[in-house]
C-alpha cells in the first residue's frame, strides 16, 4: 500500500519535509511564459536600442549595448513572471498586511512614547469603545466580511476554472457593505463568463463559499461583459421592525364622536345595524322604435310634388 500524503491544514504538502507553496504544474507554467518574455524582450529591446546607439557610436559598440540592455530587462521580466504566483499571495492578503503592520507599527510607537499603564488604556479604549457600542462594532464587521469575503470568492473561481480546466482566476476590484451583506465588484478574465454563474448551482455555490444566505450576480455596467456586480446577502433588512415616529404626531385628546372626512367610510359598523331597504327598479316603459324607413315630406310649397313624375 502506498503511503498517504501527509497535508497540514491549509492544504499545503509537506511530504519529505518539504512545504509547496506554489504547485509545480503551476510553477512550470509560469517558468515556461517567462523564458518566452526573455527572449522576446532581448529581441526587440535589443534591436531596437542597437538601432539607436548606432546612430551615436560605432555599430559594433552599439550592438553590444542593445544587446546588454535586452538581456538586463528580459532577466527583469522574467524574474516577475517566474516571482508573480508568491507576489499575487502577496497583492491578496495586501489589505490584511497594511492593517497587521499599522498595528504593529502603533503599538511600538505607543510603548515608546507612553508608559506601559498608558498604553493599556489607550489599547483598551480602543478596542473596548467599538466593542461596546453597537453601530460602531456593526460598521466594523461589516468591513471584516468584506475582507473575508474576497478571499472566499477567490477560493471559488479557483474551484470553478479547475472544474473547467480552462481560465483564469478574475480580479476581485472592490468591496463594500450593503444594508443586506455586501457588493462585490469583480472582472471576469478569459475562460469565465456571466453565463457560466448563472448556470444550476453555481450561485449556490457561490453562496456556500461566502457562508451567506443568497448571491445575486448581474452585469455591473452595458459597455464591459466581463465586468460583473455580485450582491451578497447575510440578512433581511426589512424583516426588522421600523420604528417609525409618525405616531407621536396623532393626537390623544381627540373626541370619540368626531367628525369624520366625507370620503372616509363608516368603520366599526355590523350588518345588524344598517337597515335593510329592498332595491327599487323604476318600471319598464317600452321604448318607441323608429321606423326603418322614415317618410319625409318632399312637397315644394307651391304644390309641386317631384314622385309624379317617377
Amino acid at each position: 500500500m502506498s503511503k498517504s500524503s501527509q497535508r497540514s491544514p491549509f492544504g499545503w504538502s509537506n511530504r519529505g519535509g518539504q512545504v509547496t507553496v506554489i504547485e509545480a504544474p503551476v510553477a512550470r507554467s509560469y517558468r515556461r511564459r517567462a523564458i518566452i518574455a526573455f527572449w522576446v524582450t532581448l529581441g526587440v529591446v535589443g534591436l531596437l536600442a542597437a538601432t539607436v546607439a548606432s546612430e551615436y557610436m560605432h555599430p559594433i559598440l552599439g550592438g553590444l549595448l542593445g544587446v546588454v540592455l535586452g538581456a538586463v530587462l528580459g532577466a527583469v521580466l522574467f524574474a516577475l513572471i517566474v516571482a508573480w504566483p508568491v507576489l499575487r499571495v502577496f497583492w491578496h492578503w495586501l489589505p490584511e498586511i497594511l492593517l497587521g503592520l499599522a498595528a504593529v507599527y502603533g503599538w511600538t510607537t505607543l510603548m515608546q512614547s507612553t508608559p506601559l499603564w498608558g498604553s493599556l488604556l489607550i489599547v483598551a479604549l480602543v478596542v473596548g469603545v467599538p466593542a461596546a457600542i453597537k453601530p460602531i462594532r456593526s460598521r466594523v464587521m461589516a468591513w471584516v466580511w468584506c475582507l473575508i469575503v474576497r478571499h472566499r470568492l477567490r477560493l471559488c473561481f479557483a474551484a470553478f476554472i479547475a472544474t473547467n480546466r480552462h481560465g483564469s482566476l478574475p480580479l476581485i476590484l472592490l468591496a463594500k457593505p450593503t444594508p443586506a451583506g455586501e457588493r462585490v465588484w469583480v472582472w471576469l478574465r478569459p475562460g469565465l463568463s456571466l453565463r457560466d454563474l448563472e448556470q444550476d448551482g453555481q450561485v449556490q455555490k457561490l453562496a456556500v463559499a461566502c457562508w451567506a444566505n443568497e448571491v445575486r450576480v448581474m452585469r455591473a455596467g452595458r459597455k464591459y461583459a466581463a465586468f460583473i456586480r455580485l450582491d451578497i446577502t447575510r440578512r433581511e433588512p426589512l424583516a426588522h421592525t421600523v420604528v417609525s415616529p409618525l405616531p407621536d404626531y396623532v393626537p390623544t385628546d381627540v373626541p370619540s364622536n368626531a367628525p369624520t372626512s366625507p370620503g372616509m367610510p363608516p368603520v366599526g359598523l355590523d350588518l345588524p345595524d344598517v337597515p335593510d331597504q329592498p332595491a327599487t327598479s323604476p318600471a319598464d316603459t317600452p321604448r318607441q322604435r323608429k321606423p326603418r324607413n322614415p317618410t319625409t315630406n318632399t312637397a315644394s310649397p307651391n304644390g309641386f310634388d317631384p314622385s309624379d313624375y317617377a
